[in-house]
């Protein structure tokens, strides 16, 4: 079956499916590209690690409640129809990004502004936990039996491609808000980071109206005229014990470990590059962006490649080499960012006084840059900044702020690393979607499914960013520590799904 039942090919199935949920991901995801920054304008300031674990706990709190979301739309979707449910939650999705680009910061309206971001980080929890499972039944009821691998890893893409689009619209709004970098930098820091959560509703309005073309899928619409949808989905798929059984097996055996490894390889590499390494905020988005460009084309790869040899050794295959290889990879991260054992060539040094007046502010900003040019080609640059009135009274003595700018060499080493990591995301995620629609019924396939791939990557992934940067400040005297959360998860994942899961592929899944 090489089109749907209704005619339509099943590329145009997949590019619909496809261009929606990578919206979503990027609505999502744009909170977490920009944390550093909603730390200062949503939370208050006298503790700055403080601020930014308290952002990345509303961060969280997204995928915290993204199972519930899974029940909530699941249910929707296997009663009333996928094409509908998931148009629901991309408006949901949109509005509420929409939202955080209009709240005022702490300084303006106190509390109020990191509850309100709290709320609709929820909103797009729930919204979230009803989009994905929703797009991969979707192409996988569309989908002929033995493509259904290649054709659902497309779906995979979204979640990379959605976070790809952020960091890209980030820097391009970043770079472009007035010609001169420092003043852009400071606007962008100011105010200009709202831009990207302002354009979402640009790219939801444009899913909205191709997702409005689509047909509902032809195997639920074959279910729903002979009567046999399921009346009551959430009791069928955790009550019935089968069922019950293949949710937590799917969970503790694949998804969970699947989910670690995706945000350590996309989202805490990036922390960790930015936090621990202290490479420069525009070089760590570009490194992400090039792995991320040149690593996509292997979720294609792996999804493929499990519709010949089935899905469970390649995610094994990929959670195996992701727990032994991470401490390595970010030892080398660190080695090859250090400045500590480089000589300081001293004709290279400079330093820098601006004292410059911030626009309908009554205080001027006076900063001292220090750069440092070491031996290894590494630029180091400290900022101190002091916030004075116009009296010259002191306002505010702000900390030191140290950045790193990376050769060439170093640069592409970088992200060299990254990719290591994010190929190891492809092997467990490219085939997720097969395997989680074959292992349940057409009348409860959404729900079913969205429960497990949203408690693995909602709870398990979504808390690892917290959790090591949480580490990282209880212990911090290993820079490594953070690591061992996603090392515990992936390899408890492992030896579950190599004793337990199936590797059989079942063609008569679309009964």
């Amino acid at each position: 079956m090489n089109i749907t039942a209704d005619k339509t090919p099943i590329r145009k199935v997949i590019f619909a499916s496809s261009v929606g949920t990578l919206i979503e991901w990027y609505d999502f995801y744009i909170f977490g590209s920009l944390a550093p920054i909603i730390a200062t304008q949503f939370f208050p300031q006298t503790d700055p690690t403080a601020a930014l674990l308290a952002t990345l706990a509303t961060f969280a709190a997204g995928f915290i409640v993204r199972p519930f979301g899974a029940l909530v739309f699941g249910r929707l979707g296997d009663k009333v129809g996928r094409k509908y449910t998931f148009l629901l939650t991309l408006i949901l999705m949109g509005g509420s990004t929409f939202a955080i680009g209009l709240v005022p910061g702490y300084t303006t309206i106190g509390f109020a502004a990191p509850l309100i971001v709290l709320l609709l980080r929820l909103v797009q929890g729930l919204a979230l936990g009803g989009e994905y499972g929703g797009a991969a039944t979707y192409v996988a009821e569309h989908s002929p039996a033995k493509r259904r691998g290649f054709f659902t890893s497309w779906i995979q893409t979204t979640a990379t491609l959605g976070l790809l689009l952020s960091l890209g619209i980030i820097l391009i709004t970043r770079k472009s808000l007035a010609p001169d970098e420092a003043d852009s930098i400071r606007a962008f820091e100011s105010w200009g980071w709202r831009i990207p959560f302002w354009f979402s509703i640009v790219l939801v309005g444009m899913s909205i109206y191709i997702r409005m073309k689509m047909h509902e899928s032809p195997l639920f619409t074959k279910l729903k005229s002979e009567g046999k949808t399921s009346v009551n989905p959430i009791k069928e798929s955790l009550m019935h014990r089968g069922n019950l059984k293949m949710v937590l097996l799917s969970l503790f055996g694949a998804v969970m470990g699947q989910g670690v490894i995706w945000y350590t390889g996309q989202f805490y590499a990036q922390t960790f590059l930015e936090n621990m390494c202290k490479v420069d905020f525009e070089q760590t988005r570009t490194i992400m962006i090039w792995a991320i460009i040149f690593a996509t084309p292997l979720f294609i790869f792996f999804g493929h490649l499990s519709d010949k040899v089935g899905r469970k050794w390649i995610i094994m295959a990929g959670l195996l080499v992701a727990v032994v290889s991470y401490r390595p990879i970010y030892q080398q991260m660190i080695e090859i960012t250090s400045t500590k054992e480089s000589v300081v060539d001293a004709s290279k040094t400079r330093i820098e006084r601006v004292l410059q007046k911030i626009d309908g502010q009554p205080y001027s900003l006076q900063s001292t840059t220090t750069y440092h040019l070491y031996q290894n080609g590494i630029t180091e640059k400290t900022i101190q900044a002091d916030t004075v009135l116009a009296s010259g009274e002191e306002k505010l003595q702000l900390k030191s702020k140290l950045s790193k700018t990376v050769p060439s060499n170093t640069y592409w080493a970088i992200v060299a690393l990254i990719f290591i990591q994010i190929v190891f995301v492809t092997m467990v995620y490219g085939p997720i979607a097969a395997f989680l629609v074959e292992i349940f019924p057409t009348k409860i396939r959404y729900t079913s499914m969205s429960l497990p791939y949203h408690l693995g990557n909602g709870v398990f992934g979504g808390l690892t960013p917290f959790i090591a940067v949480l580490l990282g400040t209880i212990y911090a005297g290993d820079a490594l520590v953070g690591l061992w959360y996603p090392i515990s998860i992936g390899t408890l994942s492992l030896i579950i799904g190599t004793i337990y899961l199936n590797n059989k592929i079942d063609p008569n899944v679309n009964d």
